[in-house]
């Protein structure tokens, strides 16, 4: 049988966390790709409250993550709502024209 440790978690953890910022550093056009690598990121967070939540044996990391899962959900349907909005004003997006966005 297998036997994995937290230790092999967290390194699984580094490796999203780190995909996620090259993701976000290395592509600076795309807007749904930024936002797919900020998700990532989130995720990778999360990864390791639940991590540490079931080593320290508490529930409070869980819940945490259960808190961030949900404002990132919210905060995905937020952005992409107004990256419609933007595109079927613009036809195009891009990041360069965002800060045209004036309200």
């Amino acid at each position: 049988m297998l036997i994995i440790n937290s230790i092999n978690y967290l390194v699984l953890a580094l490796i999203l966390f780190v995909l996620g910022l090259s993701g976000l550093f290395m592509n600076r056009q795309n807007i749904i790709i930024m936002l797919m690598s900020l998700e990532l990121i989130l995720l990778s967070i999360n990864f390791n409250f639940v991590v540490f939540s079931t080593y320290l044996d508490d529930l409070f990391g869980q819940l945490t993550a259960l808190f961030v899962l949900t404002v990132a959900a919210a905060e995905s349907s937020i952005g992409l709502a107004i990256l419609v909005i933007f595109y079927r004003v613009k036809s195009k997006i891009n990041v360069t024209n965002i800060d045209l966005m004036n309200g």
